[in-house]
Order: structure tokens, then sequence, then C-alpha cells
């Protein structure tokens, strides 16, 4: 890091200087402690490339909408409809390319319009919906709690109705790519968004830096800012490196080269590297800290949560940012089922079921307080990899799927009970 001269914080010892948030690191060392655990458990079958990259990409779906559900809480209510609403978009976007499109307007499986057209059509579903229950909530005053009940039943339903209970597939060629297994970037282009990552981060560290020096902002010693920078790149280009490590298996390198009309050379290998979902769920990520952090939008979300009377007082339009925020949440269900249907490669009666319960675990686990005003995008994302880690990890030990949920339910109330001690020994920050 560039070593520039400024004002420095008083004289802390070394991990202070490092401005880390201590409740970030307990999810990561909780994180780090499951993972350690289950890979003794399967005696190092847990950590393996390829347990890792279908983690990643298991996590996804739920990761994506617990983004968004950090600013349904934030704001003081919640969304108990989001794996039904999946359903629906998922429902729609699988007729809409096998059967719709195709008798109506002649695009069948495989045509370049195909995937484009039926993912455009199902965020704007999406993003339709969860507007018209934000309107219930916002403009008719009627509870979330309420509204949202009432939705899990409405859509999971009207997901039965649109396929009639079938399952639907196969999908778009192109459109399953975005389910993680079937689209990857490949070992090459995997290291050149690693290293591109890895340069944008440096650069947003000394940016940040140079700001806060502008504006005679006390900042962290050097080797501090070095110290984080250089866990930041070993943390990216490792987690590159694993991905890259899970080579394909040599039967389906061989149908892909059949596909082509070719013939495998002998001893060829690949690997598969980073998922097309987790470059989606990245970009997802960036996004809505943006929102969150740089946006007016992502002030009115935090003060209406933090205070809605005041909020209200001081001009934000309370009942307008709730039909937004839903909205945008309907939107992220939308992408989700996209991500869900494409690794599933076909819709079924049962897709979404529990997520509701897995993205707002995520959500409260990642640090959003259920009392609002508190949340990071994040601290939900990592929450979804803990609950992934849990139910994965659990499921190769061959624990039952009834004791999974209990382990679940249990780990959701202990964060709970951490939370809100913790909220009470730092004043609620």
């Amino acid at each position: 890091m560039t070593d520039v001269s400024a004002p420095q914080v008083k004289k802390r010892t070394g991990f202070q200087a490092l401005e880390v948030d201590t409740r970030l690191l307990g999810m990561i060392g909780a994180f780090l402690v499951i993972c350690f655990c289950f890979n003794i458990l399967t005696e190092g079958r847990f950590l393996t490339p390829r347990n890792i990259f279908n983690l990643t990409i298991q996590t996804v779906s739920v990761a994506i909408m617990a983004t968004g559900m950090v600013f349904v809480i934030v704001t003081r209510h919640i969304d108990l409809a989001v794996g039904a609403l999946l359903a629906t978009c998922s429902a729609f976007m699988a007729m809409l390319q096998t059967r719709y499109l195709p008798d109506m307007f002649g695009l069948g499986l495989g045509h370049p319009l195909t995937p484009w057209v039926t993912i455009a059509a199902g965020l704007l579903v999406g993003s339709v919906i969860g507007a018209f229950q934000g309107w219930l909530v916002g403009f008719l005053a009627i509870p979330a709690f309420i509204v949202t009940l009432g939705g899990l039943l409405v859509w999971r339903n009207v997901a039965w109705y649109q396929t009639s209970g079938q399952t639907i597939g196969p999908l778009d060629p192109t459109f399953m790519k975005f389910g993680g297994i079937n689209g990857t970037l490949g070992e090459t282009w995997s290291w050149i968004f690693g290293i591109l990552a890895v340069a944008w981060a440096l650069w947003a560290l000394w940016s940040a830096r140079k700001a806060k020096i502008a504006h005679d902002f006390p900042v962290k010693p050097a080797w501090a800012e070095a110290t984080i920078a250089g866990i930041i790149a070993v943390g990216i280009l490792g987690f590159i490196g694993i991905l890259n490590a899970y080579q394909i298996p040599e039967r389906r390198l061989e149908r892909m080269f059949e596909a082509r009309g070719e013939t495998m050379p002998e001893g060829f290998t690949a690997a598969y590297g980073l998922p097309v979902s987790v470059l989606l769920l990245i970009a997802v990520a960036v996004a809505m800290t943006l929102v969150a952090q740089r946006t007016r939008l992502g002030r009115y979300i935090f003060a209406t949560g933090g205070n809605p009377d005041a909020a209200e007082l001081s001009g934000i339009n309370t009942r307008m940012l709730t039909v937004k925020i839903f909205a945008l949440m309907g939107f992220l269900c939308a992408l989700s089922a996209v991500v869900a249907s494409a690794r599933l490669t076909n819709h079924s009666n049962d897709i979404g079921t529990l997520d509701e319960l897995r993205v707002i675990a995520a959500a409260v686990i990642g640090g959003t307080a259920l009392a609002g005003g508190i949340g990071t995008i994040y601290g939900a994302i990592l929450g979804a990899l803990i609950m992934q880690s849990l139910q994965s990890g659990m499921a190769m030990v061959g624990v039952d799927a009834p004791l999974q949920n209990i382990v679940v339910g249990t780990v959701l109330v202990a964060a709970v009970l951490i939370d809100t001690i913790y909220r009470k020994k730092t004043g609620g920050r």
C-alpha cells in the first residue's frame, strides 16, 4: 500500500489498529470451526475442492435473497413469501421457455433470445409481485407478517397451478449456465477474474485511505492497511485456487468434446473454475452494498429502520419506500429462481420449500437486528454460507433430515440470543 503521511489514530494494540468488526470475526471463526469439525467427521471429505465447489453453488440462491432480506428486516418488516415467490417465478420461467415462447413466438430451447427473454420476464414478474405486497404493507397498513404469510400460501399454489404440479424440463442450455455446474469460467478466466478482483480491492482500500487523509480523518497505520490488503488478496486468490483444483471428470470432458464433433486429446484435463452463479452473487453483493452505503435509498432504509416516526417527519416517504424494498425483494427472488432452477436443470414442484426460513436465518445469523436499523450485506451472505455448511456437513455425516432441521433451528435461536447479549454490552451498536 502507498505510505501516505496523515494524521494517525491514537496508539493502540496491533489487533485494535486493524479496526476489524468483531462480529464479523466471530462469524468467520464460527464458519471455520464448522468446516474443520465436519472435515474431521467426514475424514477429510468436507474441505475437498469438489465439496467446496458444490457448497458455493448451493449457497448462492439463498444468499442472493438474504441480501434483500437485510433491507426488509432493517425497516422492521419480514417477508415469509420469498420461497413461494421463488417457486412462482421458477414455474413461470420454465413454462415460458418450454411452452409459451415456442407456441406463441417460435422461440424454442436453444434460440439465442429464449434465455434472455425468459430471465427478463421472470425478473419483471417477481418485481411486480413484490411491489404489490409492498403496496399492501405500506399503503393499506396491513402487517408485513400477515401479507407475506398469505403470500406464502398464495404464490406456492400459483406455482403449482402453472405447471399442474409437474416437473418442467429440460430448460434452455444457456439458461442452465446460471446454475453453476453447467456454467463456469474455466481455469484461465477464473485466475484473470481473481487478479482483477484483488486489484480492485487494493484500489478501493487505497482510495478510502486517500479520502480520509483529504478530509483530515484519522487513518490506520500503513502496516495495518498492508495486513488487511494481504489477507484480502490471499483470500480471493486462495478461493480461486481451490475452485480451479476441482477437475472436470474425464467422461464429462469426453462428452463435451463429442458434442462439438471432436476427439479429446489423450491426457487432457480441465478445471471447472469459478461458477457463473457465484459471479452473479458477487455482482449482487457489490450492488447491494453500494445501495446500502452510497445511495439515498440506502440512507432512507437505515434511517427508517432506526426510527420510523422520525424518518417520516423528516420527509421520507416511508410508504413508497416499503413498496420499493419489497419490489427489490421480489426481483431478487426471481433472480434466485433463475439460479435454483438452472442448478436443478428443471422446475420442480418443491423448489424453494422452506427457503423463507433459511433466508431469514441467514440474515439474522449475519447480524441483522430484528428490531430494525442494523444489518450488513456481507453478514447475510456469510450467514447463508454458515447455514449451508451446517446442512451439507450434516448430510455428509449421515444425520437424518428431521435432526438437521432441529440443529438449524437451535442455531438460529442461539444466534439471536448471542446477538441480543452483544448489543446490550455494546450499547445497541
